[in-house]
């Protein structure tokens, strides 16, 4: 019973720490006038992406079973993205048909269709990775793709740049006095500390439960992070994009899946392979590889015709169903 209240409460903490660094980026990226292409799809994307990327460095400074739970939530993150996340905005989109007059996703089709081939390519190289046993093919495997997301950060920045529009303004800043007001460099960096320190501690408690509960259970703690770190990390985090897809905002709400997805296949991964063992057992292959089909689909999507129809949600959920469904088995 208490680990349980200890679970939640570190999930409170996560998504807590999520929302005040979330907002505290957005301000940033408008204060050094990054352009609001890049603020939506990649701040806030990374932004969003923090709870879960915390989880494997806590648990890889922490030590013991650390290596398991990395590997674990680093994998479980795009598995959820690529599968699930895909299905509940298609899901939105008909939910929403009415009031938006029809199905079809209004999307910057280029840049959508861009950051799921970057994903596709960055994880195929992490499973083949994953399976070879070799020190030094880890850490240069790292080493690109620390080098590989740098060169998409700033690709994206030009590019939203060049394209101008209008800004979106985020909510206001939480440790801004003056909500009307645009708050100043001192509050956002302190919110921004602040929003860190609630996300490590979130995560310090999220790893100290889950290796008791896989103690106490008998369970791979590999596969326990692999099952639950995402939907308490990650899917609170999509009812942005559900929200969006209900106003019309379908670029901002698709950019911040696919953003996510390309930052959690390089920097995530890049951290596991320089830190852990970097071997990827049956159970994080199969999560992996429903991950790979899921942006399959959507690319699939995106180009044809710009829908999320029926069929593919139903696919979308099948692959995320079929390998929880595996990994148990697996186990």
């Amino acid at each position: 019973m208490l680990d349980s209240v200890l679970l939640v409460a570190g999930f409170a903490l996560l998504v807590a720490g999520a929302l005040v660094f979330t907002n505290a980026v957005e301000w940033a990226g408008i204060r050094l006038d990054l352009g609001h292409g890049a603020v939506g799809s990649v701040l806030a994307a990374v932004a969003t992406a923090m709870p879960e990327s915390l989880v494997p460095i806590v648990a890889i400074i922490r030590g013991e079973q650390g290596g398991p739970i990395a590997i674990g939530a680093i994998v479980g993150a795009p598995f959820l993205l690529g599968t699930l996340a895909m299905a509940v905005c298609g899901a939105a989109a008909l939910f929403y048909r009415v009031r938006r007059k029809g199905t079809a996703l209004r999307l910057d089709r280029h840049a959508m269709s861009r950051d799921l081939l970057v994903f596709l390519g960055t994880l195929s190289i992490a499973i083949v990775i994953g399976n070879v046993r070799s020190r030094p093919v880890h850490l240069i495997g790292a080493v690109l793709l620390v080098a590989a997301y740098g060169a998409y950060l700033a690709t994206t920045i030009v590019r939203a740049r060049r394209q101008g529009g209008e800004e979106e303004l985020p909510g206001p800043l939480y440790f801004s006095r003056g909500k009307d007001a645009a708050p100043r460099t001192y509050q956002i960096v302190a919110q921004t500390i602040a929003g860190v320190a609630l996300l490590v501690g979130g995560a310090e408690l999220f790893v100290t439960v889950i290796e008791r509960l896989a103690h106490a259970l008998g369970v791979n703690p590999l596969v326990l992070t692999l099952l639950v770190a995402p939907l308490a990390t990650e899917l609170p985090e999509k009812i942005n994009s559900v929200l969006w897809i209900r106003q019309g905002k379908d670029t901002l709400a698709l950019g911040n899946i696919t953003g996510a997805m390309v930052f959690q296949s390089m920097l995530p991964v890049a951290v596991g392979m320089a830190f852990t063992d970097w071997h990827l057992t049956a159970p994080a292959r199969v999560a992996a590889l429903a991950a790979l089909g899921g942006a399959i689909l959507a690319v699939i999507a995106i180009r044809r015709s710009g829908r999320f129809s029926g069929p593919y949600i139903g696919c979308w959920t099948g692959l995320y169903a079929g390998a929880i469904a595996s990994i148990i088995v697996l186990t």
